[in-house]
């Protein structure tokens, strides 16, 4: 790709385009309300250029969150919201007719766009700050390869106010701390040493907008030891510190917050339940489950929100506040479409100079995709099989597992798979591959576990991402039973798995401190021979659990 290519990708983002007379009007013309402003994205995983990004086509709930926001997708999720079948706003909401509606309205994101949209909504909206929810620094080649630096530098020329974390810390403490005292912009009130169990960070920053004094808290991921690996932050604690964030509230109402805004990491489920056990919070703009979800929900006198992923989406919170308090509000989330906002110039200088030492890199091609490729659902996406399929063959395995990610770019039927696509899917710090003996009672116990932490009913016990993907053996689940009763019939080529026999499993992101250096290969090294060994990708068949 030479500089003129890689301008035109940034003008105009896709093949196809949205009928433009008339269309940025009607989707970017948001009259400015209230006295309060806030503009809000959150896990773009690094991806600084326009994409394609397929929703979910199943997003199941637990308990009570059953059949509600964040768990509706497709037609339902349309009517729900009130949003026409076929349009540019149901293209980038649903998953539905993907491929075609891809091809008509363009790729979505990129940093470039979304600082023209940022810069024009500003213009009408004095002192508005800008958040970011976390997830900035992780989800590309260059953030893998500059530990980050790459999306500092792009965070900063956006104009990011204050942002909270998760994948952000497994560049380690020491890279995080350097960054947040640096810039002084990031919150998070539920970080605490584990010793002395002193603050890391601040919890919130106080800002007057327009004679308003506004508070911001900064919850990060309450469980990011546990999804990812320990050894980054081994001396820090998490939690969602329930007491704590209410301590917070009360602590910056008292110094006369007219309005309190949580910036959370959460999870839309864990922030709803938040919301009505915490008081005091006017909004919370929240990350971590890459739902875009088009209205808040209100929970009490809170209004719980949820941003997307990929840089797809930028919400803007409008309040007014009068008499100390928020009387009203307007809340939008704008999708960016790359072929309806002009690349920012200043932006587009940064970002090819940020990717010019990884050119080559980056732009060499693998092979050729004849389907879709996404990664977004429950429980597999076509790309997530294609590296189950490489786990398997390259590692001789019977069995793969591939963790439950919810990042990651898609790529339309016909489309290279370049090296900096394959990284999309796989750049962490911890890529190494598996290959273990396991036992099918340690298989179904793995399966359970993993099935708990996504559809326990009680969403303070949930961790977010999706269901494990699993390559070669198939089972069934029903996450609706308890834990211990999810997953049945567990089969490898149709036989059933034997408890107490052992089984050749492909793995990868071990989050074990003693797999750090007992791994494999990288995960990017064990499916790229195998994309090469191909001409074409043919579309996978996605191996799905048989849902009960």
């Amino acid at each position: 790709m030479d500089r003129r290519e890689f301008l035109q990708i940034l003008a105009i983002a896709s093949a196809g385009g949205i009928p433009l007379e008339g269309r940025a009007q009607d989707i970017y013309g948001l009259p400015s309300f209230g006295n309060v402003h806030l503009l809000h994205f959150t896990d773009c995983h690094a991806q600084l250029l326009p994409t394609y990004f397929r929703e979910p086509d199943t997003n199941l709930g637990a308990g009570a969150s059953i059949g509600k926001p964040p768990h509706l997708t497709g037609e339902a999720l349309l009517k729900h919201f009130g949003l026409k079948p076929g349009s540019a706003e149901a293209y980038a909401f649903t998953h539905l007719d993907f491929v075609r509606a891809a091809r008509t309205f363009g790729k979505v994101g990129g940093f470039a766009h979304l600082a023209t949209l940022v810069k024009r909504l500003k213009a009408d909206r004095p002192g508005a700050l800008l958040l970011d929810g976390g997830d900035s620094w992780q989800g590309s080649a260059t953030a893998l390869w500059t530990r980050g630096e790459d999306m500092v530098q792009a965070s900063r020329l956006l104009g990011v106010d204050l942002m909270t974390g998760h994948w952000d810390f497994t560049f380690g403490a020491e890279r995080v701390l350097a960054y947040a005292k640096k810039y002084e912009n990031f919150l998070a009130q539920n970080v605490l040493t584990k010793d002395f169990e002193d603050p890391v960070f601040p919890a919130y920053a106080m800002r007057e907008m327009n004679g308003v004094p506004v508070a911001i808290i900064g919850q990060a991921y309450p469980y990011t030891p546990i999804a990812n690996p320990r050894y980054f932050v081994p001396d820090w604690s998490f939690g969602i510190r329930e007491s704590q964030l209410q301590k917070a509230v009360d602590e910056v109402r008292a110094k006369g917050a007219q309005a309190v805004v949580l910036l959370s990491h959460n999870g839309m489920d864990i922030d709803l339940k938040l919301a009505g056990r915490v008081h005091g919070i006017d909004a919370i703009l929240g990350g971590h489950t890459h739902d875009g979800v088009p209205a808040p929900t209100i929970v009490g006198k809170t209004l719980v929100t949820n941003a997307g992923s990929n840089g797809k989406f930028l919400a803007v919170l409008d309040l007014d506040v009068r008499n100390r308090k928020v009387e009203g509000f307007k809340y939008k989330l704008l999708p960016i479409f790359a072929n309806l906002l002009p690349a920012d110039t200043e932006m587009v200088s940064l970002i090819e100079k940020i990717r010019a030492p990884f050119k080559v890199k980056l732009d060499e091609p693998l092979t050729v995709t004849e389907g879709l490729l996404y990664r977004r659902g429950n429980f597999n996406g076509s790309f997530d099989q294609l590296i189950l399929d490489a786990l398997m063959e390259v590692r001789g395995a019977e069995i793969a597992f591939s963790p439950g990610f919810r990042w990651g770019t898609s790529l339309l039927p016909g489309e290279t798979i370049t090296r900096e696509r394959l990284l999309d899917q796989t750049a962490i710090t911890y890529p190494m591959s598996t290959l273990t003996g396991m036992t099918g009672e340690t298989i179904k116990a793995v399966l359970e576990d993993i099935c708990d932490n996504l559809f326990n009913p009680d969403p303070y016990l949930q961790q977010g991402g999706d269901m494990v993907r699993v390559g070669g053996m198939t089972y069934a689940c029903d996450s609706r039973a308890k834990i211990g009763a999810r997953i049945s019939d567990l089969r490898l080529k149709g036989r059933p798995i034997e408890a107490d026999k052992t089984y050749r499993v492909a793995g990868w992101a071990p989050v074990a401190e003693e797999a750090r250096d007992a791994g494999g290969p990288p995960i990017w090294e064990i499916v790229e021979p195998y994309l090469r060994s191909r001409k074409t990708i043919q579309p996978p068949q996605l191996n799905l659990p048989r849902l009960l």
